[in-house]
């Protein structure tokens, strides 16, 4: 493959020191020099969207980079930054330290189930759409304009700026007057 590619992460997560660890895998994931950052968008904190009952919020943002690794060499790349940060996949949307996804990748679209494109749950989630819309206001996703998408996910309305404090399982860890 020659050229870079413009592909678009969303990262999440929700166990530990959620906000530290997101830092840290923005940085394992544009270190090497086959992924440029284009953007980074702020942090939201959000309700868990699937998986079991009780998990602790989830911080969540959007970066977009360039890259000149395949759609698959992209995915190998983004699950050996979460197994650095320890993912542990016991329970499908189940808590975890670290979650990055793929949810596009230029123009391709894939229906592999390894790696969708575009990622096929994207369009439903604002947790992933309005960070997105924060960096790249006119993006579209199926001909859609993401923030409009994002105004009518169900997930909307519990979409909070993070503010950085109860950064350890959703826990205010720092900030509180007891």
């Amino acid at each position: 493959m020659t050229g870079y590619t413009k592909a678009v992460l969303a990262l999440g997560s929700n166990l530990g020191e959620r906000n530290d660890t997101l830092a840290e895998a923005v940085a394992d994931l544009v270190d090497p020099p086959e992924v440029r950052l284009l953007a980074v968008s702020p942090v939201v904190q959000t309700k868990a969207v699937g998986g079991p009952d009780g998990q602790p919020d989830f911080l969540n943002m959007v970066l977009t980079v360039d890259t000149i690794l395949s759609p698959a060499g992209l995915l190998k790349h983004c699950q050996a930054v979460e197994n650095k940060h320890l993912r542990v996949r016991e329970v499908h949307w189940g808590p975890r330290t670290l979650d990055v996804d793929i949810i596009t990748y230029g123009d391709v679209t894939s229906g592999d189930p390894d790696l969708t494109l575009p990622h096929p749950l994207a369009a439903e989630r604002a947790f992933v759409l309005y960070p997105w819309s924060l960096i790249e206001p006119a993006a579209t996703l199926g001909g859609e304009r993401i923030a409009e998408l994002a105004a009518r996910a169900a997930d909307f309305a519990d979409i909070v700026p993070f503010d950085g404090f109860g950064d350890y399982d959703g826990l205010p860890t720092a900030g509180t007057v007891e």
